[in-house]
């Protein structure tokens, strides 16, 4: 792929660029019934393997999926040289600004969300953008080997429906690990056998990556077709608890 080049892209799918904005849509081939913006990790782009076909797996399910390139990765994108991310807020004020881009176009519920980093920065923005469901894949709850500096504070305050879909021996964050940790009763856990980060799992399991994606896709398009039931509790209730 060359520099400023999309893999993958096809008929359902095209570029935009809006004031100073580009990203990637992965659309059904029928209407579809929810929308998520999904961002990408600290390591890879938007049009990553595990992004691509997550986006196609999503759509196949009625979802249309928006990615988008924080700067630091765009600029990567377009020099070839690796840098690491922006600090976290300017990394947030750059979801602010895709979310109001992509909320004018949203068909149905806006679910905002990621894969590790760009789930994180998803979910310290979902109560404040109104976001009708967050979807975080390999939520980093920790640095890795880092145990003592949990990523879960503000998570047990959360007030927006979520899915954090993880791997049970994912070394961010495993399911024992995990499951001493305080969350928000909003918080639903899809745990993916034997997986990694990535949400890859053990040969030895008799599982394969495609079935744990398929498994993720699934859960996320259930999770979202139940936000889409009832759309107005959930923003009725951070109302109701606005000062």
């Amino acid at each position: 792929m060359g520099k400023g080049q999309f893999a993958g892209i096809d008929a359902g799918q095209y570029t935009q660029a809006a004031q100073g904005h580009s990203g990637l849509w992965t659309r059904p081939s029928d209407e579809a019934f929810a929308t998520l913006i999904l961002a990408h990790g600290a390591g890879a782009p938007m049009d990553s393997p595990f992004m691509q076909q997550m986006a196609e797996r999503l759509a196949a399910r009625g979802v249309a999926v928006y990615r988008f390139e924080f700067a630091y990765m765009a600029e990567r994108r377009t020099t070839g040289r690796k840098r690491p991310p922006e600090r976290q807020p300017q990394l947030l004020q750059q979801w602010r600004e895709q979310h109001a881009l992509v909320r004018q176009q949203a068909t149905g519920p806006l679910a905002i969300g990621g894969k590790s980093m760009g789930g994180r920065m998803a979910s310290l923005l979902a109560d404040e953008l109104g976001a009708d469901a967050l979807v975080c894949l390999g939520y980093p709850f920790h640095p890795a080997g880092r145990l003592e500096k949990p990523r879960v504070e503000h998570l047990a305050e959360l007030r927006t429906p979520a899915l954090i879909l993880q791997g049970e021996r994912d070394a961010l964050g495993n399911r024992a690990t995990v499951e001493g940790y305080r969350l928000s009763p909003m918080i639903q856990l899809h745990w993916l056998s034997a997986a990694d980060h990535d949400l890859k799992p053990l040969k030895s399991s008799g599982l394969s990556h495609a079935q744990h994606l398929d498994s993720a896709a699934q859960a996320i398009a259930t999770f979202l077709s139940v936000v889409a039931q009832h759309p107005a509790d959930h923003q009725n209730a951070l109302r109701a608890e606005e000062p």
